[in-house]
């Protein structure tokens, strides 16, 4: 297994979508890219931490490999939006791929190039080093399976995604 870290807004809707896309595994929501030791959810909502919502998670390379699950991640998300997704706005929305190494820092690049061919607009996603990360509160973990069914922004934003997944990447979705 292969571990990755993303982030496109909110981590929720991220969440969503990768617990749906096969060959993942482990799926956390954390907090990644910032300045506070074990930084809040409270925290992270002022933007001052500079800290990033994000997923980490596993993935098997024999299933999908890193370029793959970087097209999706492009490619369910806005990344042509600078610090926000949407009606989040701030560092802590931002579109980012946190590089564990140089080949994931080389392959985020490649990605971004790939996905800059191929759509209308430039993404801003940027590739940063991978720092310390920190899990979010537990309520935040697998969000849409239970209390995000009821929350009207997650009934608004996340099924959209989920039908950009299955639209786009039609095979690398989960039966």
């Amino acid at each position: 297994m292969t571990q990755a870290i993303i982030a496109g807004g909110c981590f929720w809707c991220v969440e969503a979508v990768f617990n749906d896309v096969v060959g993942v595994t482990n799926v956390e929501s954390g907090y990644i890219g910032g300045v506070v030791a074990d930084p809040t959810y409270k925290q992270i909502c002022t933007g001052a931490t500079g800290h990033a919502e994000a997923i980490r998670f596993d993935f098997d390379e024999q299933v999908i490999s890193l370029g793959e699950v970087y097209d999706v991640f492009l490619g369910t998300h806005d990344p042509t939006q600078l610090n926000r997704q949407g009606n989040d706005v701030g560092t802590q929305y931002r579109s980012a791929i946190f590089a564990l190494d140089d080949a994931q820092r080389a392959e985020a690049e490649a990605a971004i190039a790939r996905w800059n061919e191929t759509n209308d607009g430039t993404a801003v996603t940027s590739v940063e080093d991978a720092s310390t990360w920190y899990p979010a509160e537990d309520y935040h973990q697998e969000y849409w399976e239970g209390e995000g069914q009821r929350n009207p922004y997650c009934l608004a934003t996340i099924p959209p995604k989920l039908m950009k997944l299955r639209k786009s990447f039609q095979a690398k979705v989960k039966t």
